[in-house]
């Protein structure tokens, strides 16, 4: 969805979120930055599951040799995650069949 509509952008506190890189696209935007407590092991637990699971079922399972192919990937996984993986939060359903049948958690 476009960026314009994202409010929040939670992060944790490692320095790979402290880098222009990403406060100048959250500025431009108008998107704010929330980043977990320090101490707090959970602040951040929902971001970490989902690149744990990236991890393990996009880029463990492949051998990249360079840029495009990643990206391209991550993209297809991000449709399918969205639009066809069922997840056992919702229900079983898909994000997208969730919200689109007007549910919230």
């Amino acid at each position: 969805f476009p960026l314009t509509e994202v409010e929040v952008f939670h992060t944790g506190r490692g320095g790979g979120f402290d880098d222009t890189r990403i406060d100048g696209p959250l500025d431009v935007f108008d998107i704010k930055g929330s980043p977990s407590r320090k101490g707090d092991p959970y602040g951040n637990a929902v971001v970490e599951s989902a690149n744990r699971l990236l991890k393990k079922e996009l880029i463990y399972r492949n051998h990249h040799t360079g840029l495009e192919q990643p990206r391209s990937d991550l993209n297809d996984y991000v449709w399918w995650s969205d639009n066809q993986r069922l997840h056992s939060t919702p229900g079983y359903r898909s994000p997208n069949e969730f919200t689109q049948q007007g549910l919230v958690l």
